[in-house]
């Protein structure tokens, strides 16, 4: 006699047996039901979870086993994170997820953890999480590449502390008039809305997207020339991304994919 599928599901869960590793977990841009469901077993049976506790909301923490070692890491640097990390895994034998908000392939600072394990012999292993930017256009209701309006969309952010290439200058890569998703540059906003103005109309649309999926979130929409307006007016300075784009107005495209004229493998004339 075949189980349920709920009989099935609950079996599969108690298998779900990780290795002594370091996990490096997306926790997406706030909103614990956005995790993916390898975030959600993962911190479900994980021995540590170095927690990014000014980045990520204290309810994930209740997806964590009860007796699981929480080591909020905020006030920490990588020099302290790393032999954390070495002494769990390599000394303890223990199974640790290293928790970032968003998604760890874009700007986390994974990439010198990364090369640090690796050098250590620590294995590791990456799980992606949704972006601010997904959530963004979720909320939102759009879609980032409109046919015939805009079918290309950058992740960028201007230059601050973290200087950007010169080959990536927010001014040049505003020429392409993509949709634009810019991170980590509230505190720069007027700098960037200069720049920006060098090749969008002024009237150009742009979500304005504080603490997505976070209970305090604020999303406004005005046209590029009030960016910095809003910005300051709102008193926004950090965890806030900036989506400029056409896609946000109210044309409309069609794409080919499930036009009645368009016939591809699955649907032949």
């Amino acid at each position: 006699m075949c189980s349920s599928k709920s009989e099935n599901l609950s079996y599969k869960k108690t298998l779900y047996v990780i290795e002594p590793s370091v996990y490096i977990v997306g926790a997406g841009p706030g909103d614990p039901d956005l995790l993916t469901v390898k975030a959600q077993k993962l911190l479900a049976v994980a021995d540590v979870i170095l927690f990014a506790d000014s980045l990520i909301p204290e309810q994930i923490l209740e997806l964590c086993r009860k007796d699981a070692e929480i080591i909020r890491t905020a006030n920490q640097t990588l020099e302290e994170i790393l032999p954390i990390m070495i002494d769990r895994v390599r000394s303890q034998h223990k199974s640790l997820v290293r928790l970032h908000s968003g998604d760890p392939s874009l700007y986390s600072a994974i990439h010198e953890q990364m090369h640090l394990l690796a050098e250590a012999n620590i294995p590791f292993e990456v799980i992606p999480g949704i972006s601010a930017f997904q959530a963004a256009a979720a909320k939102l209701k759009v879609e980032l590449t409109v046919p015939s309006l805009v079918q290309t969309i950058i992740l960028t952010r201007i230059s601050g502390r973290t200087e950007v290439p010169a080959t990536e200058e927010l001014a040049s890569l505003a020429a392409h008039q993509a949709s634009l998703c810019l991170y980590l540059s509230a505190r720069h906003v007027e700098n960037a809305q200069a720049k920006l103005l060098e090749h969008y109309p002024a009237e150009t649309p742009i979500a304005i997207c504080f603490r997505i999926g976070w209970p305090d979130e604020k999303i406004k929409v005005v046209p590029l020339n009030e960016m910095a307006e809003c910005t300051q007016k709102e008193k926004l300075i950090r965890t806030t991304l900036y989506i400029i784009s056409t896609a946000l107005s109210t044309a409309k495209g069609r794409s080919r994919l499930y036009h009645p004229e368009h016939n591809h493998l699955f649907r032949s004339e």
